[in-house]
């Protein structure tokens, strides 16, 4: 009976011998797995806290920038609008008569003089009717010439004399009207200019009103424009215009000849007319300008180029460069060779009120004083207290009055 209590409690602790080394392994790779976790972490956090110091130690890396340093300058203030260019006399050619092109005595683009013969119409039929008209005139001629003698001795009454004399005046009529009628034939420049594109070939026939070509006097030349109405007080006769065509790498200088006595009541403008010289025959009549208009004394600001200013919503930036005592470099960053420096450039971000432009430039009324250097170009790259190298070798446009480059 006790043998057989003690016999399956042996037989239970058997069965579970094999659980236990198995128990200890995973136990032993748990662990094992649990310190290489751990290593890995302080592996990455001694690895952060050693970039750390190390960046800490090399400091801001520097940028290299360009500056220019802010100038007072005196600018004439000006108004501003766009202008058409109109021909000093331009019209487009035709005939007052019909009739078959026996010659063209001009090309395109030609420069002709006031009453130079530019196309000939066929008039032999006229020319000849021209010459009965001039026959009959002169018989009428002898005629009353001879009356004039035979009323001399009263040979003839005054009322007969009077007859030959009217039908000699209508004979001399009629040439007159004959010899306009062959004139009108010849079309001849009406003033001096250049002529356009001529189309007209001899032995085509033209109509009374048919546009043949269009002749231009380009020198001197009428800029039309429009200012506002509440301009008026600023815009007087007599007053000098600058005027820029694009696409032409000139000034133009006129002076206003002529004001509307009206204002336009859709728009509120007013109409008008410059005079500007052409001599070099740049401007031709349809082109589009910008004119400026001096108006006002003379205002002084300080500027700065456009290209330095960094626009954000919250307001206009620039950059400034700073010096500031540098402090020495750790013996692990700096080389052998190395000595501790003085006094080094940074850049400071500067909000600043900003005014009229005017070409490259722009006025500032508020945040800078004169003298003070600008980055005019690297500012992306900037932060307040940012370590800055100058390099001046490239400078950006900073001209008041800029023209297009033709390349």
């Amino acid at each position: 009976m006790t043998m057989n209590m003690t016999t399956p409690t042996t037989d239970s602790s058997s069965k579970n011998l094999p659980k236990s080394p198995m128990r200890k392994r995973m136990i032993i790779m748990l662990v094992s797995i649990g310190v290489l976790m751990g290593l890995i972490i302080a592996f990455n956090v001694f690895k952060g806290i050693m970039i750390k110091k190390y960046i800490a130690g090399a400091g801001i890396p520097p940028q290299t920038v360009s500056t220019t340093k802010a100038e007072s300058l005196v600018w004439q203030p000006q108004l501003t609008t766009v202008g058409n260019v109109r021909a000093f006399r331009g019209v487009e050619l035709g005939t007052e008569v019909t009739g078959l092109v026996k010659e063209v005595l001009v090309k395109s683009g030609q420069e002709v003089k006031k009453g130079d013969l530019l196309i000939e119409l066929s008039q032999d039929a006229d020319r000849a009717q021209l010459q009965a008209l001039q026959a009959q005139a002169e018989l009428a001629r002898v005629i009353n010439e001879r009356d004039r003698a035979q009323l001399e001795i009263n040979a003839i009454s005054k009322n007969a004399f009077d007859s030959s004399q009217a039908d000699y005046k209508a004979k001399l009529a009629q040439v007159a009207q004959q010899t306009a009628l062959v004139e009108k034939k010849n079309l001849r420049a009406p003033f001096a200019g250049k002529v356009g594109i001529v189309s007209i070939n001899p032995g085509q026939y033209i109509n009374t009103g048919d546009k043949l070509f269009t002749i231009q006097t380009v020198d001197p030349v009428f800029i039309d424009f429009t200012m506002a109405q509440t301009t008026s007080e600023s815009i007087k006769v007599g007053q000098v215009i600058n005027v820029k065509a694009e696409g032409i790498n000139k000034n133009f200088t006129g002076k206003i000849t002529a004001i509307s006595p009206k204002v336009d009541p859709n728009s509120r403008n007013i109409q008008i007319e410059a005079l500007v010289s052409n001599a070099d025959k740049k401007l031709f009549p349809g082109m589009f300008t910008n004119v400026q208009i001096e108006s006002g004394e003379k205002v002084k600001y300080l500027t700065i180029p456009n290209s330095s200013i960094a626009y954000n919503p919250y307001g206009s930036m620039v950059f400034v460069v700073k010096r500031a005592e540098a402090t020495p470099a750790s013996d692990t960053t700096k080389d052998k060779d190395a000595k501790d420096t003085g006094p080094k450039l940074i850049a400071q971000q500067v909000l600043v009120t900003t005014g009229p432009s005017r070409g490259d430039q722009v006025a500032i009324l508020s945040g800078l004083a004169e003298g003070d250097e600008i980055v005019t170009s690297g500012q992306l790259k900037l932060n307040t207290g940012t370590p800055l190298i100058i390099n001046n070798s490239v400078i950006p446009a900073n001209n008041i009055n800029p023209t297009p480059q033709e390349k």
